[in-house]
């Protein structure tokens, strides 16, 4: 039977004969980035076996990127200091708009559920309400995530705060922004009265079995929960290598796929990222997150009185849902 691999193990030596010595080729690299949610030690422990599984499986040299908020990782993909990379929902939004990317798979959950919950909380006992928060008066200091996060910003503007015409700026004696995990400790510690979260990042806690992890979450207590929203896209560069795209995307789409022992091992890693399998995705996979940007600009631009800007804002939303289901 003919069989291509013995002929070519047979062949190849007398191709380097015949060609003389060979000069190795350059390893291509792939600068993968990822979003500190978290300390920095934490973060690059839990993503490193990914990540030197994906330089084994590839074969390319894999640079991480970390980056400290959205916008950076935005910039370095604009800047071709990134070519790949995860990003929450907005973030990848403003990264294939600005920043030269375009998803190609998207995030699941370990637990096969769909979607994820933005999260208001307050420390447990503290007497703080819903009702109590948003009553204004800069009574409360509360924290908001990165501008361009999902659960941490778009989230609440869009469901809570916009449709009861509440600027958070106005609202509260206190407003900042900080990473998810800063904003927890915050009001784990009593030194911010409320602040976003998101479920995801509860289970990443919960599933690090660490008593100290533990003891922040025992001290908070969830004031409200969004809606669902969309697992995290998966976003490349569309410039980038056709070939390092084809292998970047097979080992994805097939990282943690099967019944071996290996498909096993690469389950756990994604576990702990608080990740399922991947799934193939493209640009659709945003218009709902671009869907709850419209809404919160139509609610911005009725408080503002901005007919102009209300008018473009459902001109938007009018478009975005004859495109659902469609590419962007």
């Amino acid at each position: 039977m003919f069989n291509r691999r013995l002929v070519a193990a047979a062949l190849a030596p007398l191709v380097l004969l015949a060609c003389g010595p060979q000069k190795p080729a350059e390893q291509k690299v792939l600068r993968f980035s990822i979003l500190s949610t978290e300390s920095s030690a934490n973060q690059s422990e839990k993503w490193q076996p990914f990540l030197d599984d994906m330089a084994k499986e590839t074969g390319l040299k894999v640079e991480p990127f970390y980056a400290s908020n959205y916008t950076s990782l935005i910039e370095a993909m604009r800047f071709k200091q990134s070519d790949a990379g995860w990003f929450s929902n907005q973030s990848g939004m403003e990264a294939v708009r600005r920043g030269g990317g375009e998803v190609f798979a998207k995030s699941t959950h370990p637990g096969g559920k769909e979607g994820y919950n933005a999260l208001i909380i307050t420390k447990r006992g503290s007497g703080v309400t819903l009702d109590k928060l948003l009553a204004c008066g800069k009574r409360y200091s509360f924290g908001m995530g990165d501008a361009k996060s999902t659960s941490g910003t778009l989230a609440p503007l869009t469901y809570l705060f916009g449709p009861r015409d509440i600027d958070p700026q106005a609202c509260f004696s206190n407003l900042r922004s900080a990473k998810h995990e800063a904003n927890l400790l915050s009001v784990a510690n009593g030194l911010l009265d409320a602040a976003t979260y998101n479920t995801n990042d509860v289970e990443r806690m919960q599933r690090r079995h660490d008593p100290k992890a533990d003891a922040v979450l025992e001290q908070i207590e969830v004031l409200w929960t969004s809606p669902k929203l969309p697992e995290d896209p998966i976003v490349w560069r569309k410039d980038l290598d056709p070939e390092i795209k084809a292998k970047l995307k097979s080992f994805l789409l097939g990282y943690g796929v099967g019944d071996d022992a290996d498909a096993e091992r690469e389950r756990k890693i994604l576990t702990d990222l608080n990740f399922g399998v991947f799934q193939a995705a493209g640009d659709d996979h945003l218009i709902p997150v671009r869907e709850m940007e419209a809404a919160a600009n139509l609610l911005e631009a009725q408080r503002k009185g901005d007919a102009a800007a209300a008018e473009a804002a459902r001109k938007a939303m009018s478009e975005l849902s004859a495109r659902r289901g469609g590419a962007l």
